[in-house]
């Protein structure tokens, strides 16, 4: 029995289980660290007995470097009250049990390669397009860290000449996450994803603009599939916008595969599986 939690900014979703056939989960509000921390630590000591170990996909930046003395901290997030919180350790402590640690995309990205979209690829992106824009890469059947986890939302692509918002991010102001994230489409427009139209012009600069950062990960990473999940997504009709737009910007230069781009099978569950997995491997290193 592993304990998994996908920590976001609004909520911790908090679940039991080993697969998506026995998953128990619940979701607890995202407030201050104190409060909500001592909430998941509820939510899994009626387990103690049977918990073998705990995943964590966290909101981020986080430290994931397991030589750091700030392994498992949130690290320079916007939410302030959350910055340099020792997450996992904390939980650790509290819970008495191994804990694995990553990014929420990366968590999603586990989650597709073991249940989902990603099943069967060595290689391949899950990107999340809502609230922000993040990405996870499997490279050679293992996700990818570095110096640190990638931020591929921050990526800097061309700006359309005809587009007159500037950006939204707060650091970088034009790259794809403050361009192309939900926030942005609310801002440019005036409404929310959810309530433009499908012919609207917002799905056209929209695919432009994703088109764009796949093919720059198409160019670096070579992935097999691209995984596209998040709040935004839930608009079917960018899938074919976002194929056409990639055929035009590669040009005949890279040719792209069948089914490459694909929604996550996992739905809004991708992420807390993932913690599974990560709940998984954290026991078999303890």
């Amino acid at each position: 029995m592993f304990g998994a939690i996908e920590a976001g900014g609004t909520k911790f979703v908090c679940a039991i289980g080993t697969g998506p056939g026995d998953l128990e989960s619940g979701q607890i509000p995202t407030t201050s660290p104190e409060e909500t921390l001592a909430a998941a630590a509820a939510f899994f000591r009626p387990y103690l007995g049977e918990l073998e170990a705990l995943g964590i996909a966290s909101f981020g930046p986080v430290d994931l470097d397991t030589d750091s003395p700030t392994w498992g901290h949130i690290t320079s997030t916007p939410k302030l009250p959350w910055r340099n919180c020792d997450l996992a350790g904390w939980l650790g402590r509290a819970l008495g049990v191994p804990v694995g640690f990553d990014t929420d995309v990366n968590g999603a990205a586990l989650g597709e390669a073991r249940w989902g979209a990603g099943r069967g690829f060595s290689d391949f992106l899950y990107l999340t397009v809502g609230t922000g824009i993040g990405g996870g890469a499997m490279v050679g059947g293992r996700i990818l860290h570095g110096f640190t986890h990638p931020e591929m939302g921050h990526i800097q692509i061309p700006h359309e000449p005809n587009d007159p918002y500037p950006g939204g991010c707060p650091y970088h102001t034009g790259c794809l996450e403050g361009v192309a994230c939900g926030p942005a489409i609310r801002e440019r427009w005036g409404l929310a994803a959810t309530e433009l139209p499908a012919e609207h012009p917002a799905w056209a600069l929209e695919a432009r603009y994703l088109a764009l950062g796949v093919a720059n990960w198409m160019f670096t990473l070579s992935p097999r599939r691209v995984i596209l999940g998040g709040g935004v997504m839930q608009q079917s009709q960018l899938f074919p916008l976002i194929e056409k737009e990639l055929h035009r910007i590669l040009n005949g230069y890279i040719t792209v595969p069948p089914a490459f781009l694909a929604p996550p099978v996992l739905g809004q569950r991708a992420g807390v599986l993932g913690a599974l997995v990560l709940a998984e491997q954290a026991r078999r290193v303890a």
